[in-house]
């Protein structure tokens, strides 16, 4: 590992550890979404799917929690994200001591290829007409879309207004499960929108919808990073598992 990447580690060490002290200050005031990454080893794919499972299925029982659910992305099976609710972050706080995330944390010592990324959110429009986790009573999984995008100063309170006039046309839209609209905590420029689809047909219905025309033209002209498509994330869930 050269100099640059541990510089780059351990900045990024301090940053998690700032944000989580000042979380601590605010710990039972509001719900806290809490969304980590991991980019495996290939030959630690089934050890983090397993273990990342078994917290998962530990988690969705225990005290503060609203959800939890494990996913990779398609066509990387590699990358896998975690991504909970909890009432407060003394909820979340109080689970990371349990035997599943001792082991997911073990695995982490030598089957990452970069250290894991949480990144905690504060969310901010939401439209849900289901949970976020797979009904049991369709053939076909959801389709979930994760969209990670940094504007540019100013930009964002009119990113907000856009999604919250878009979301007000899906909002009695059947085939549209979730819409949600997070801000990183302490890090007012930086967005995720999470959305998630009945199916792909309903996926590919939304893409073509006129009413995103605003959200497209803004990103294509109010964000840091271009293209913004690289935020992209199509997320496949396998945690928890329902049969059909």
């Amino acid at each position: 590992m050269n100099i640059f990447s541990l510089w780059r580690l351990a900045l990024s060490s301090f940053a998690d550890t700032w944000t989580r002290r000042l979380l601590h200050r605010h710990s039972d005031r509001s719900m806290i979404t809490v969304i980590t990454e991991y980019q495996t080893k290939t030959a630690y794919q089934h050890a983090f799917v397993e273990a990342l499972s078994a917290y998962v299925d530990h988690a969705v029982r225990a005290d503060g929690n609203i959800m939890s659910a494990a996913y990779y992305e398609r066509g990387d099976i590699c990358v896998m994200w975690m991504i909970e609710r909890w009432n407060n972050y003394r909820c979340y706080s109080n689970n990371r001591s349990c035997r599943e995330i001792k082991k997911i944390r073990a695995l982490e010592k030598t089957g990452l290829i970069a250290a894991a990324d949480t990144t905690f959110l504060k969310d901010l429009l939401s439209l849900s007409n289901h949970s976020m986790t797979i009904p049991s009573r369709i053939k076909e999984q959801p389709v979930t879309i994760m969209l990670l995008v940094d504007v540019k100063p100013g930009t964002e309170n009119q990113f907000r207004a856009i999604n919250e006039t878009v979301m007000s046309v899906f909002r009695n839209e059947p085939g549209v499960l979730l819409f949600q609209l997070s801000n990183v905590i302490y890090e007012k420029t930086k967005f995720i929108v999470c959305k998630q689809f009945r199916d792909r047909d309903t996926f590919l219905y939304h893409l073509k919808d006129p009413a995103l025309q605003p959200v497209i033209s803004f990103l294509q002209s109010s964000v840091k990073e271009h293209p913004y498509e690289k935020g992209y994330h199509h997320l496949i869930q396998f945690a928890p598992l329902h049969l059909v």
